[in-house]
């Protein structure tokens, strides 16, 4: 029982189905999206972790990563900068401010110093060395 439906959006379906155009209610800011909402793909090869987020809308100077041994920590800012213009009243704005935040850890230690990061076209990219200093070797026996 994970979809529940709110009262707000049982009439909000109703008024909308009924008579679509004609319900309009006045909304400032929607609610921020959950941690799991950065839709997160991670990738492995021999040597590196390849991670991909969604941050769509999202400048990338508001972005921030932070590696800590095998911890990759996101976090996003968005603000919302609102022009009112003299007579003009706002009926429904669905956009968010604020931030979010997600950390998930890696199966093996990231190399920090050679981790690279590119943003494009609302996806982040991240190249992620895997730390092999350290590891444990298995000796061929002869």
């Amino acid at each position: 029982m994970t979809s529940l439906i709110s009262r707000n959006n049982l009439f909000d379906e109703f008024f909308r189905d009924f008579a679509p155009g004609f319900y309009v209610r006045p909304l400032h800011g929607d609610a921020l999206p959950t941690p799991a909402q950065i839709r997160v793909d991670v990738k492995e090869d021999d040597g590196a972790y390849t991670v991909q987020a969604e941050l769509p809308g999202v400048p990338k100077e508001d972005i921030q990563v932070s590696i800590d041994g095998a911890v990759v920590s996101l976090r996003a800012e968005v603000q919302q900068h609102d022009e009112k213009k003299d007579g003009e009243k706002v009926l429904r704005s669905e956009r968010y401010y604020g931030s979010v935040a997600r950390s998930f850890q890696l199966p093996m230690e990231v190399d920090a110093g050679k981790a690279k990061a590119r943003y494009d076209n609302g996806v982040l990219t991240l190249s992620l060395p895997k730390k092999l200093e350290g590891r444990t070797q298995r000796l061929a026996i002869e």
